[in-house]
């Protein structure tokens, strides 16, 4: 009896963390880093659960919903640390098939052992289960066959490889880039996809793709995190950055569509230092352009429209229906109505951003250290598409702004894909997801 007693001992000890009984810290670490992944966004429909899935996203073949990750029977619950590994790491689901990369496994791969092993503890034992069986996606066949979601992803998805900072690197620096490159899969929006819909770069090193923006997505461009004035984060100190990210606004700007998401479910509940950290990271991105030059302010319009000049093309429906928030120089206010003069996403190259916020309005979210709540109302209804091109096009060519010209045509698109998406919910102007 003794001699078994000590084998099953021995063979305890063996064992990885999660096959024991997990303690509370290392569940309250899985919590954290869940966070910090903002799995809760993706994992939960509007109105459901927290975790039980059912949320619709758009690719280009047609709707994928989320999975319930509870720990129920219909979930998680069965899966095993090898199983729930494979999912998030590998993007293999338990029955083998390959999951589609809506899933940001590519990014995932970059997660250490030890993380996964603090996020397995959590997901079994700190998130409650939920009876909520998953939802086929609507994606026609032959589209809808997994078989092919094998060899993209033996052709596209990193190799698993807990991320290892570089020697003699700054540990400040490197854990942003851990955060960022991995659990944050900031480039999942950020960065540009090829046609067969891979992240053109999965980190700064490989190209200066990484980062650089995206297309429109549902509405909205996820801009570029990289060091350009006019389109980028050139403009934005590592302080306003956390700032930011903390927040959800700062002296420049405020929070938008998807990113609201990331900051209400994760940013917020993340440690100043790791933002710091990923503010530090993403200042070491150097500009894509390489004549780009700091925004400089000309105050001809302000002046002119000062002075009841209103006669540049769309100065009139500025005044008539954004100058008592934005300002008539364009300074808005900080923290509150987001400046429009040298906000790098009036200026990105496509304006679908900027569009949509002015059709479809929306809400700056409320955090614990900033609980105010600010709204902006949608123009659709009352302004015209030209009234909405000229207003657009007065605000990317007004205070030293350098935004091309969006047409009549641009905003009818907007305006019809609006109609789909937008249940009015979102929000202004931002820098960040």
């Amino acid at each position: 009896m003794k001699a078994i007693c000590i084998a099953a001992l021995a063979l305890t000890a063996s064992l990885p963390l999660w096959a024991a009984e997990p303690d509370a810290a290392l569940i309250k670490q899985g919590e954290y880093l869940a966070r910090a992944g903002d799995c809760v966004a993706c994992h939960t429909a509007k109105g459901g659960q927290p975790f039980a899935g059912g949320l619709a996203m758009e690719t280009p073949i047609g709707t994928v919903y989320s999975t319930n990750i509870t720990p129920d029977a219909s979930g998680i619950g069965h899966y095993s640390f090898e199983d729930f590994d494979k999912a998030v790491r590998h993007g293999i689901g338990k029955s083998g098939s390959s999951l589609y990369p809506a899933m940001p496994y590519p990014s995932y791969a970059r997660v250490t052992d030890a993380d996964m092993q603090a996020l397995y503890a959590y997901f079994m034992k700190g998130v409650a289960p939920v009876a909520e069986p998953n939802k086929d996606t609507d994606i026609p066949w032959p589209l809808s066959m997994r078989w092919p979601l094998a060899i993209w992803r033996t052709l596209f998805a990193p190799e698993v490889e807990g991320y290892q900072a570089p020697m003699g690197s700054d540990p400040v620096i490197s854990r942003g880039a851990y955060l960022v490159e991995g659990l944050g899969h900031c480039g999942a929006c950020h960065t540009p996809r090829a046609i067969t819909m891979q992240e053109k770069a999965m980190s700064a090193g490989e190209s200066a793709e990484f980062l650089a923006g995206s297309a429109p997505l549902e509405g909205w461009i996820a801009k570029s995190l990289r060091g350009d004035h006019r389109d980028g984060l050139g403009s934005w100190s590592e302080e306003q950055l956390v700032q930011f990210l903390k927040t959800g606004r700062s002296d420049r700007s405020a929070v938008f569509g998807g990113m609201s998401d990331v900051v209400e479910h994760s940013m917020q509940y993340m440690s100043t230092e790791d933002l710091t950290a990923i503010a530090r990271y993403l200042k070491t991105l150097p500009a894509v352009d390489r004549n780009d030059q700091p925004h400089q302010y000309d105050k001809q319009v302000a002046d002119a429209l000062w002075q009841g000049d209103d006669s540049k093309p769309g100065a009139s429906v500025y005044i008539d229906n954004c100058a008592a928030c934005h300002r008539t120089d364009g300074h808005g206010y900080n923290r509150v109505f987001p400046a429009l003069a040298g906000n790098p996403v009036v200026q990105t190259d496509d304006a679908s951003s900027l569009i949509h916020i002015v059709l479809a309005g929306g809400t700056l979210p409320a955090t614990h250290t900033a609980p105010s709540t600010f709204t902006m109302p949608g123009f659709a209804w009352r302004l015209s598409d030209q009234e909405v091109a000229d207003v657009v096009n007065f605000i990317r060519t007004s205070w030293g702004n350098q935004g091309r010209a969006v047409s009549a045509a641009d905003v009818k698109g907007m305006r019809t894909d609006d109609m789909k998406h937008t249940s009015g919910d979102d929000l202004g102007q931002s820098t960040s997801h």
